[in-house]
């Protein structure tokens, strides 16, 4: 955490996403499997949103190093955690904003990443949940029914 904002730290940044997207296509089978899947879902975001999070804190804690006119006011670890929640929250910014180019990219980057997240992977979870409690229901069934349970 004491480097500059580099072309590592960009995709390191991507790899970060790219592990949030397998955590959560990994967490999808276990909700499917599961026999609480509202539950499971609950714990797939409690572990993919603070790594997000915690990722783009990063990111934007090397490029005020690297570049410290990039924000309105330079920032400790704790000040790129709060401008972030911000940003993912979408509150609006107050004290402090980003002012260079690759700031503004960056922030921008992550507003289009929240989306995502927020709509498309909580839509698949949702999606994911509504699935397993439907094969734990049809698997119910076939038990009360006396299937055998190569049949379920």
């Amino acid at each position: 955490m004491d480097s500059s904002f580099t072309a590592a730290t960009v995709w390191a940044l991507i790899g970060g996403i790219v592990l949030v997207v397998l955590l959560l296509a990994w967490q999808v089978r276990t909700i499917m499997r599961s026999a609480r899947p509202g539950l499971r879902a609950m714990a797939a975001l409690a572990s993919a949103l603070p790594l997000f999070v915690v990722l783009f804190a990063a990111a934007y804690y090397l490029l005020e190093r690297s570049a410290p006119e990039s924000f309105s006011e330079s920032m400790s670890r704790t000040d790129a955690l709060y401008f972030t929640m911000t940003v993912f929250s979408t509150v609006g910014f107050g004290d402090i904003t980003p002012r260079t180019e690759a700031a503004r990219l960056l922030t921008t980057g992550q507003m289009t990443a929240n989306f995502l997240l927020i709509g498309v992977a909580a839509r698949f979870l949702v999606g994911t949940v509504q699935e397993g409690r439907r094969l734990r229901d049809l698997a119910a069934k076939g038990d009360e029914n006396g299937s055998p349970p190569a049949a379920r």
